[in-house]
């Protein structure tokens, strides 16, 4: 061997040891960058960038199955002509990207002319890699370059994007995952806000109407029946029809036991169908109905009526759908009644009248006062209700001479049922009290058993906090109830605590905060009541002014603070009639 064979073969293994550390480099900071990122189009965005330093490709894409496992579609996609990207759907085996899918193999093709299996969406292509997303030994994806240079990608850069890939597929599950946790707690705060409206709703057919709306938040359906039982007659009626966004004719009757809609009541279940086609015990209505799903409405043991979606799609409802119509379902159930009620309760209208009355006056005396005792503290608790009876609850309990216990609620709906609930609820919070529990103890401690209570459609948000007179100590926890706001050092801001709503799922925990306050600090509980009150131009209050208010008057007692929240509120409203409870109660540290 010469010198100068030598010093070439020494210049080689230089140049491939440059190059292996190049890509470990490169693959270092995307796995930095999976691990940092839970938002899926900054991961993928990120991670082009970092590939197109160790391969220059011309088109780069990510493509996702779709819910069938059936279609590709791109994620992300860089250098494809305008609209090109959006509109290709792939069929799994078919072309180079769905033959990576099908087989869970990478695919590297020198000459896309010459391999029949080619979809020829772009004309200067000329080689391709593409890279299956592997995940728990399934595909989830594929990661495909392409170049207008014929035998462009290497086999060493088809092992660097293969794994990359599996670092890639394990984000992409993250995004996923934390994109479908995401998505149920907004489902949660809809269910909270559709559960207020339509128990608000007296009159059938308009509850019928916007709880069709209402459905449509949480679920994209393409058709909704709601049927009512007629007990004298054991048929269903439909009584409302909805196709396509339009009011419709539908089928006048069917039979207590027919169909899907007559398994779902003789099941008192909901009944889940991916394909119509394979079930004996679907009727064709509407010819193009693929899928269905069909929700039992129960009020008091007893079926009332059946909530029934239709989709032209295959497989087109899911599990979470089931979950999220049978809690909707059940409040739909509880206001239906309450508006088949609603003649009788005119009739009996004077009777009631004396009776809300009396309601008012033992709800005012279950509200206890401020605390005459010195917490180091000077408060002030404010409610007005929108009805003769009240939603919303404060309550304080005594822990001793140096600690005190402050909570405020709202419960679903309004009206006698959601007071006697809030009558119950103070009750429990009572109970607990000789506990001197801490405030994500307590709430566990309320949930629990207000779930074993099991009144149904209903459930309450609270915030509880308690106060250490000593160590000027706040700690607080939150379940589901507007955000409490706290004046410090010049500035109030809202203290950032979400939790579940009490009496829905069980075995739920609360996070907690604490904080040391000062003389002249400012907490303020407050009910969505305040916030949300609109005036004529249909604007709301909002949190903001709620938070500017504060700020402006912290120089205030908690009384004159309190006060003159509840006088903002109602100027800005102009008097209009109350839409819902405004409760309020002010801490302000001595």
């Amino acid at each position: 061997m010469d010198a100068t064979q030598s010093n070439s073969e020494a210049q080689t293994s230089a140049e491939q040891l440059q190059v292996s550390s190049e890509v470990l480099a490169t693959l270092a900071e995307i796995g930095e960058e999976v691990n940092a990122s839970l938002d899926l189009d900054e991961v993928l965005a990120h991670t082009a960038v970092l590939i197109k330093r160790y391969i220059d490709y011309e088109f780069f894409g990510v493509l996702m199955l779709d819910d069938t496992g059936s279609y590709l579609t791109h994620r992300f996609a860089i250098g494809y002509p305008p609209g090109l990207a959006e509109n290709l759907h792939i069929p799994v085996g078919q072309g180079i990207t769905g033959t990576a899918a099908a087989t869970g193999l990478p695919v590297r093709v020198s000459d896309v002319s010459q391999d029949p299996r080619y979809i020829n969406a772009i004309e200067s292509v000329k080689s391709e890699l593409a890279v299956p997303l592997i995940f728990r030994g399934k595909c989830v994806g594929v990661l495909d370059i392409q170049s207008r240079h014929l035998d462009y990608f290497t086999r060493e850069q088809q092992k660097v994007i293969t794994l990359l890939a599996s670092r890639l597929a394990v984000a992409i599950e993250n995004a996923r995952l934390f994109q479908k946790v995401r998505a149920q707690a907004e489902t949660l705060l809809v269910l909270n806000e559709v559960s207020r409206e339509i128990s608000s709703i007296l009159d059938v057919e308009e509850l019928l109407r916007r709880a069709a709306e209402l459905v449509k938040r949480v679920i994209d359906y393409q058709i909704i029946s709601i049927m009512l039982y007629d007990e004298e007659q054991k048929i269903f009626r439909h009584r409302l029809d909805v196709k396509h966004g339009q009011r419709v004719q539908g089928k006048l009757r069917v039979a207590a036991t027919e169909g899907i809609v007559g398994a779902a009541a003789t099941l008192r279940e909901a009944v889940l169908v991916p394909d119509v086609t394979n079930d004996p015990r679907y009727l064709m209505v509407n010819p193009e109905t693929r899928s269905e799903l069909a929700i039992p409405m129960i009020y008091k043991n007893k079926v009332t009526g059946v909530l029934d979606l239709e989709s032209p799609q295959l497989n087109y409802f899911t599990k979470e759908h089931v979950q999220t119509l049978t809690i909707l379902a059940a409040n739909l159930a509880v206001a239906l009644e309450n508006a088949r009620l609603y003649e009788q309760v005119a009739r009996d209208e004077a009777r009631m009248e004396r009776d809300l009355q009396a309601a008012k006056r033992i709800q005012g005396a279950l509200l206890r006062a401020v605390p005459a005792d010195d917490y180091g503290l000077d408060v002030a608790a404010r409610y007005i209700s929108a009805r003769e009876v009240c939603g919303d609850l404060y309550d304080f309990l005594r822990y001793g001479p140096q600690q005190l216990g402050v909570a405020l609620g709202d419960v679903s709906g309004k009206g006698t049922a959601a007071a006697l609930f809030g009558a119950v609820s103070i009750g429990i919070m009572r109970s607990l009290g000789p506990q001197k529990l801490q405030p994500a103890e307590l709430l566990r401690q309320m949930n629990q058993l207000i779930g074993e209570r099991r009144i149904e459609g209903r459930f309450m948000t609270a915030c509880f906090a308690t106060w250490q007179k000593g160590r000027q100590k706040l700690r607080v926890a939150n379940a589901g109830q507007s955000q409490p706001l706290l004046y410090k050092r010049g500035r109030c801001d809202r203290i950032e605590l979400t939790g579940f709503p009490l009496g829905i799922f069980e075995d739920v925990t609360y996070d907690e905060w604490s904080v040391t306050l000062e003389a002249g600090d400012v907490l303020v509980f407050h009910s969505d009541g305040i916030a949300e009150t609109s005036n004529s131009e249909g604007q709301l209050f909002g949190t903001e002014r709620l938070r500017r208010l504060i700020e402006q008057h912290h120089q205030l007692t908690a009384a004159e603070i309190a006060d003159r929240v509840l006088n903002e509120v109602e100027w800005f409203s102009q008097s209009a009639p109350l839409s819902d409870d405004r409760t309020l109660v002010v801490m302000k540290v001595k």
